[in-house]
């Protein structure tokens, strides 16, 4: 049978100013190891150390726009529009555009601080 999840569990967010992570699946609120499901807001100005995760990372715009950088360049990824970051790519995040971000991230396997690997702050 199906399992419902009834809310997500609020997540601590790198970066600065402070985002907001609700995490509907994944280690912490499901006890899902396969798969992340997040909805997150990060607000203008919000950007995070560079991370080489170990999994891989989907990331659907719904609201504002969302800037990666990489070893080779930088992409801005408005509503609307995703972008997929690779295992051991290295990638930053960030949302300088005014208003922010509003966004999900789905990693395969799920999220863990433990697989991150972020850059020193």
């Amino acid at each position: 049978m199906p399992t419902i999840i009834p809310k997500p569990t609020t997540i601590k967010a790198a970066g600065v100013p402070p985002k907001l992570i609700e995490e509907f699946i994944g280690k912490v609120n499901s006890g899902t190891g396969a798969v992340s499901v997040a909805h997150m807001v990060s607000p203008k100005g919000w950007k995070e150390p560079g991370q080489a995760p170990d999994f891989d990372e989907y990331t659907l715009v719904l609201r504002g726009e969302l800037r990666v950088e990489s070893r080779h360049g930088t992409l801005l990824v408005p509503a609307g529009q995703a972008v997929a970051a690779h295992k051991g790519e290295w990638v930053r995040y960030s949302s300088p555009a005014e208003g922010g971000a509003e966004y999900i991230s789905v990693c395969v396997p799920a999220f863990s601080p433990e697989t991150v690997h972020r850059d020193p702050e």
